[in-house]
């Protein structure tokens, strides 16, 4: 697999399309961009208009190539479950939003294995900081609240 090139690109969950940036990187390397589109967007149509990271690896030779899907971003899962496109401009000034902490324990399951945190727990209390800097509350609450209420054990049997 010496002669293996990869291209990573940011693409809109599963509406990946032959045009730029895949197109042009892949024509080259004499593979059915379309087959390789068609399993980007089947691979991503879950976080459909989400940006999610993906890696497609070909290999010179043989044209085999994999395609490999990272999780998109806490905030813009956060924004999926709290049904918007964008959050707030002024972080902690104005709402937008508003998540349960069952959706926010959910982002933060998502997120553990890219996450320094330790814990399911941990990486919540995570999600819930993005929530504050996208404007959007926890259970009704400014996440700062919604951050003491974890910290003091309310969600505890959230995370058994």
């Amino acid at each position: 697999m010496a002669d293996l090139q990869t291209v990573s690109a940011l693409v809109t969950g599963g509406q990946a399309n032959a045009g730029p940036p895949l197109g042009p990187t892949l024509g080259p390397l004499g593979v059915n961009i379309l087959q390789i589109v068609n399993a980007i967007n089947e691979k991503t149509k879950d976080f459909d208009g989400m940006k999610v990271p993906v890696t497609v690896s070909v290999d010179k030779k043989s044209k085999q190539w994999t395609v490999e899907v990272g999780i998109p971003s806490a905030a813009a899962l956060i924004l999926k479950e709290a049904g918007l496109q964008k959050g707030s401009g002024t972080s902690g000034a104005t709402w937008v939003g508003d998540i349960t902490i069952d959706s926010a324990v959910k982002v933060a399951k998502l997120k553990i294995d890219s996450s320094y945190a330790m814990s399911v727990r941990s990486a919540t209390k995570e999600v819930i900081g993005t929530c504050l800097t996208l404007g959007i509350k926890v259970d009704g609450k400014n996440p700062k609240e919604a951050t003491k209420d974890l910290e003091s054990g309310k969600w505890d049997d959230k995370f058994k």
